[in-house]
């Protein structure tokens, strides 16, 4: 049986057929922030801010990989130090706690609060207050960074948290709308491979492309 394959030609038409199923005239009268989870959906999260004519932004996040297997992702860490553990495959690799925290403090030091001080000058995102806040990305895999990044947005006190997605393993969905006020996509697969699959163009996201975007486009963000 060959795997379904759902193509985006790029970030730029998956942003826009997102903007196809989005209540965006209904939004457009609220207070939203859009916030990317991922290098590779701020542009997605310009392309849906412009349109709602809102202020969008980064949510930093690095994730904590299993001993020896840099492929198993066991836990995300954001930049307000939100950790997020995937409990199953930590006690199968008998992983502690402290472990998994020690690591997470090491991360975010070493990697975090670098890319927040380069990017944002050293302010950490803390604008949610009586905000909505739409949390988008290029697609989903795990759904630990997403996860990762709506309990950070709860933290933050906003008023209300949606997530938008082209695409995302169904398994994963539960999970995101039990503490998600609203979960939009364009796809959902059984079977999924990963997010690169399903595009025609997923070029690489680096951390200077980011900054040059936001250079580029300086007027509405955070």
């Amino acid at each position: 049986m060959s795997p379904d394959k759902i193509y985006f030609k790029n970030r730029e038409v998956a942003a826009f057929r997102l903007l196809d199923i989005l209540p965006i005239d209904s939004m457009k009268l609220e207070d939203w922030t859009v916030i990317a989870s991922s290098y590779g959906g701020y542009e997605i999260a310009k392309i849906i801010a412009d349109e709602l004519n809102s202020k969008y932004d980064i949510m930093f996040s690095a994730k904590i990989t299993a001993p020896n297997n840099d492929e198993c992702e066991i836990a995300v860490v954001t930049e307000h130090e939100e950790v997020l553990i995937h409990e199953e495959l930590i006690k199968s690799f008998d992983i502690s706690l402290d472990k998994i925290y020690d690591k997470s403090n090491k991360v975010y030091e070493e990697i975090l609060q670098n890319e927040v001080n380069r990017f944002r000058h050293g302010n950490k995102i803390e604008k949610f207050e009586n905000k909505n806040v739409l949390i988008v990305d290029e697609g989903i895999n795990t759904g630990l960074t997403m996860m990762a990044c709506i309990k950070t947005a709860i933290n933050l006190k906003a008023k209300s948290i949606s997530v938008a997605t082209p695409i995302l393993p169904t398994a994963s969905i539960p999970t995101i709308e039990s503490i998600a006020d609203d979960l939009y996509f364009i796809k959902n697969l059984d079977h999924f491979i990963s997010i690169d699959f399903y595009y025609d163009s997923l070029k690489e996201v680096s951390f200077e492309d980011l900054e040059n975007l936001k250079k580029e486009n300086n007027v509405n963000s955070l």
